[in-house]
C-alpha cells in the first residue's frame, strides 16, 4: 500500500464560521465618540480586569485569559484569524501592549457586534 501524495499545501482560513471582512468592524475611527459611552468602556476604565475577563469569556476562553500575561495578545490574534481581519502577531502584541485597554473595548465591541448583540 502506498501513501497519497501531498500536491498542494493547507493555506490560510478556515479559522471561523464568520463572515471574512478584512478589518475591524468596530474600527475607532468610524465610531467617533461613541465608544466612549459604552458601558463596556466606562468598565474598562473603573476595572479592566473586569472588561478583559468578560470580553475572553465572551469570545469563549476561559475568563482568566485575560488577566495572564500575553493572554489579550493571543486572544487578539486568534479574533482576528477567526474573523479574517488582516494584520500580524507583531501588531496585535503591540496593540495590546502599549494600547491594552482600547484593544478590550475594540475585542468587546467586535464581539457583541458579531454575535448580533449590538449595532454600529
Amino acid at each position: 500500500m502506498s501513501n497519497p501524495v501531498v500536491t498542494h499545501q493547507p493555506g490560510a482560513g478556515g479559522y471561523g464560521t464568520n463572515v471574512q471582512t478584512g478589518e475591524w468592524i468596530c474600527e475607532f475611527k468610524t465610531q467617533h465618540i461613541s465608544c466612549f459611552h459604552s458601558f463596556f468602556c466606562a468598565l474598562g476604565c473603573v476595572c479592566p480586569m473586569a472588561l478583559s475577563c468578560y470580553t475572553a469569556n465572551k469570545y469563549g476562553e476561559n475568563c482568566c485569559l485575560g488577566c495572564v500575561p500575553g493572554g489579550l495578545t493571543a486572544m487578539r490574534t486568534h479574533m482576528r484569524l477567526t474573523y479574517g481581519i488582516q494584520g500580524t502577531v507583531c501588531n496585535d502584541a503591540l496593540m495590546t501592549f502599549f494600547c491594552g485597554l482600547c484593544e478590550v473595548c475594540r475585542m468587546a465591541r467586535e464581539i457583541r457586534i458579531r454575535n448580533g448583540e449590538m449595532s454600529l
